[in-house]
């Protein structure tokens, strides 16, 4: 089946930032890449969930272009997606013996050369695939595996979007940072109800405020924002829920470093500020990994194993990184990280008093109708959803300064829920309907 992309773009867009070098199920079992060189390129699938990794070659009748996606389906099956006489092909390979097998989906038409399609990371449950086409004024969702009829359109958005993070553990909420009015703001879009579009991250007016990733278990967001320092984007965390501020550590600043978030150890309900969360840092000489949490103020930095596949991981929930390489010698392995445990950092101090040395900057916030933390009165805007009527959810101030302990997500969760301030509560408990952010 074929059907139409939205309009074309303009050509001076930017294109899509280059996806990790092994895409992942978020359960971890399987994996894809494209593997080969130069014009010998061919997909191959890695299955992780064995006592020891394996991969197996997926190989068409010709090689594949540059520039084609592959991600692992829940199955086994790996969904290709390849630009050919002007249309975005969809299929499913899998193993056949001595050969590959491949199922096509159908296609989506390419209006011109302008217009721009990639693949979604892959959804939860893994039995379904999605892929994100941008025009010159609206974006598009297209569903292109686990659908009745071959690609199908579930949601349309006005403003060029990109990103995509998924809130929860169905493949419900979809995150998008869409840019609207010369500023980027992250909205949600509930696939289950017609492509509903909420606000979720605005953290001031003027910011251009990013969801770069999530997890469902603890409610941990970690996000990028040039709020705290207008045109220079930072690296801050929230708890999707809570009242509590999103804060910018200033642990994650590194001069001269590009630092890159990757994954979010899962697991961890409750107790956002214990999740390990891998970066990947490049500098002037070389690139490595980082492992920073929430609850503490440094980060560890680790050497990246020989033939990483850049950008790919995952956590265990045990707090094991599992970093997948590929060497002539191991053409598919996993080396494993094991970050330092949690240290215990002071704690906050109480009202009326200084905060202590060497706090890291942070927006404070107020429930709506509630009273406002240290420092506030100018309005700017943070995370969270809606925990009573209604779907105000607070107002932010922007100078408040962030206590020395990690934020007491579980504390608030286990105290009597009121009728309208919010909660940190897990996503999968939260509220859907009401998710909402300002």
């Amino acid at each position: 089946m074929t059907a139409c992309a939205i309009e074309p773009a303009a050509a001076e867009e930017e294109s899509f930032p280059p996806p990790p070098g092994l895409m992942i199920t978020v359960d971890g079992a399987y994996a894809a890449r494209l593997a080969g060189e130069g014009d010998a390129l061919f997909p191959e699938r890695w299955t992780l969930d064995g006592p020891e990794p394996y991969a197996v070659p997926l190989p068409g009748n010709q090689p594949e272009e540059p520039g084609t996606e592959v991600q692992p389906m829940g199955d086994g099956r790996v969904l290709i997606h390849r630009l050919a006489a002007g249309r975005h092909t969809f299929s499913l390979l899998y193993p056949t013996g001595p050969g590959t097998g491949e199922l096509p989906l159908g296609a989506v038409e390419r209006p011109d050369d302008g217009t721009r399609l990639r693949l979604l990371p892959p959804a939860p449950g893994g039995e379904r695939a999605y892929a994100l086409a941008v025009g010159r004024r609206s974006s598009t969702v297209w569903l292109v595996a686990g659908g009745a009829f071959g690609p199908e359109r579930v949601a349309e958005l006005p403003g060029r979007c990109s990103g995509g993070v998924w809130l929860d553990h169905a493949g419900r909420m979809l995150a998008l940072d869409r840019e609207t009015g010369g500023r980027t703001k992250t909205v949600v879009v509930d696939l289950e109800r017609g492509g509903e579009v909420s606000p979720l991250l605005q953290i001031a007016e003027g910011s251009d405020d990013r969801l770069l990733l999530a997890d469902p278990d603890s409610g941990l967001l970690i996000v990028a924002s040039d709020a705290p320092s207008p045109g220079a984007p930072r690296l801050g965390w929230g708890v999707l829920g809570s009242t509590l501020p999103v804060r910018f550590a200033e642990s994650l600043r590194m001069p001269g470093c590009t630092v890159t978030p990757f994954a979010i150890q899962p697991g961890q309900v409750l107790t956002p500020e214990g999740c390990g969360v891998a970066l990947r840092v490049e500098g002037p000489f070389g690139g490595w990994v980082g492992v920073w949490r929430p609850a503490e103020r440094q980060v560890h930095h680790f050497a990246a194993p020989p033939g990483w596949l850049t950008g790919a991981g995952r956590w265990t929930a045990e707090g094991v990184l599992l970093l997948p390489y590929a060497t002539g010698d191991e053409p598919c392995a996993l080396a494993r990280v094991e970050a330092p445990a949690v240290r215990t950092v002071p704690a906050a101090p109480t009202a009326g008093t200084e905060p202590a040395l060497g706090t890291e900057p942070a927006l404070g916030t107020r429930s709506a109708g509630g009273t406002g933390a240290a420092g506030g009165t100018g309005s700017t805007g943070g995370t969270g959803s809606a925990g009573g009527t209604g779907s105000a959810v607070g107002t932010w101030s922007a100078d408040a300064a962030e206590a020395a302990g990690p934020a007491p997500a579980a504390a608030e969760a286990k105290s009597p829920p009121e009728p309208v301030t919010p909660r940190p509560v897990p996503l999968r408990e939260a509220p859907l309907a009401r998710l909402v952010t300002k």
